[in-house]
């Protein structure tokens, strides 16, 4: 009897329909997240493209902007000047 006791512990190779159910479930949420994160990465590649473009055009407009506004300044200063021409010495 004490040799019986005595025996090796065994693995028992018998997987059960739970044990299987379980593995097959979480196999299918490992799945399910990474495509998920996929997804979730090609939104933020398109938002980031977007905000991209988005700056990029609103960079433009500002240059425009800037470059009326110099046209503008210059083009009042010359009306400036040749107002300044035109007023009689005495008044000066």
């Amino acid at each position: 009897m004490a040799k019986e006791n005595m025996a090796p512990w065994r693995f028992d190779r018998r997987i059960s329909l739970a044990v299987l159910l379980q593995l097959m479930v979480l196999a299918s949420m490992i799945l399910a997240s990474w495509v998920n994160l996929q997804r979730q990465l090609d939104l933020l590649q398109h938002d980031v493209t977007m905000l991209l473009t988005n700056q990029k055009e609103s960079q433009q407009k500002l240059e425009r902007l800037s470059n009326q506004g110099l046209s503008c300044e210059y083009r009042l200063q010359a009306v400036e000047r040749r107002l300044g021409d035109t007023v009689p010495t005495t008044i000066r």
